[in-house]
């Protein structure tokens, strides 16, 4: 019948699903519990390099704010 397709399609539907979960849960504790940043564009590109340098600790996501600019 029909729903013997049910735990079949669940599977499948988790195996989908999983990656991009366990993707965003590893960018988050990799980069100190923020999101990852994408540089789509040359201005977004600058952006992050800029916060690397004014972090002192040459990374983006660990900037810290006026208190670092020199």
């Amino acid at each position: 019948m029909w729903y013997e397709i049910l735990p079949a399609f669940g599977l499948m539907t988790v195996c989908m699903i999983l990656p991009g979960i366990v993707t965003t849960h590893i960018h988050k504790f990799t980069n100190g519990g923020k999101e990852k940043r994408i540089a789509r564009n040359p201005w977004q590109w600058y952006l992050m390099e800029r916060d690397k340098r004014v972090s002192g600790t040459e990374q983006y996501f660990n900037s810290k704010g006026l208190e670092n600019i020199k």
